[in-house]
């Protein structure tokens, strides 16, 4: 089945460069990012998992766990992290899964089952799919995906206020519009009846239209 939004996580069991996990067990009770990468020592993945470790400050203040994957084993993430720190300014400060295997690639859907053969032969086009980025929520149930190609490098600022939205609206019955950003206006949820909100937000909202109900953020 094609995985899709408020889909469960997939569970896996997994060897990563800060040891073996399982999965779900490591999430915990915290959101997470796992973000995928086609193949060790690509360009723009380097560039992507530098950034990544530069801002990892931003994510632990929203309880995110960070994690990468890689097609490739653990051992020649070691090598590629040096690289990074190298070239990045910032070495990978979170776990990176090795899937030589292509297991949790095929797990997700970044992959087709009937992929096979040994990664140190696979390049990374033949990876090329695996380049997105999931948004798990603490109930280990999907919230974003996002896919990109090899070519264009991940916005992760992007990626921290899309976690603002996603965690403000699953906290409260509001929307967030366009280019929202923390701290702006949002839009009171459509399955919010005018009596109910009402009873929300006794001040009232601006309405440029029935159906848009503007007020500030709620706390």
């Amino acid at each position: 089945m094609t995985l899709g939004l408020n889909h469960l996580a997939p569970d896996f069991e997994a060897d990563t460069t800060q040891g073996r996990i399982r999965f779900h067990e490591w999430v915990g009770g915290s959101w997470c990012v796992l973000f995928s990468h086609p193949k060790d020592f690509t360009p723009v993945c380097t560039t992507e998992l530098g950034y990544m470790a530069k801002i990892k400050p931003e994510f632990d203040k929203r309880n995110v766990k960070i994690i990468g994957l890689s097609v490739d084993p653990v051992d020649k993430h070691a090598g590629w992290a040096n690289d990074i720190e190298e070239t990045q300014g910032h070495a990978p400060n979170y776990p990176i899964i090795g899937d030589s295997d292509l297991k949790v690639a095929k797990l997700y859907d970044m992959l087709p089952t009937s992929a096979a053969g040994d990664a140190s032969n696979r390049t990374a086009t033949d990876n090329q799919t695996v380049r997105n980025v999931f948004v798990i929520g603490p109930d280990k149930k999907i919230r974003l995906i996002l896919v990109y190609p090899m070519t264009t490098g991940r916005n992760f600022d992007e990626l921290l206020r899309v976690i603002d939205s996603l965690q403000l609206t699953a906290k409260h019955k509001v929307a967030t519009p366009v280019n929202w950003k923390q701290g702006e206006d949002v839009i009171i949820a459509g399955s919010v009846s005018d009596d109910e909100a009402k009873k929300q937000y006794p001040q009232g909202w601006k309405a440029p239209r029935p159906y848009i109900r503007i007020v500030p953020q709620p706390l």
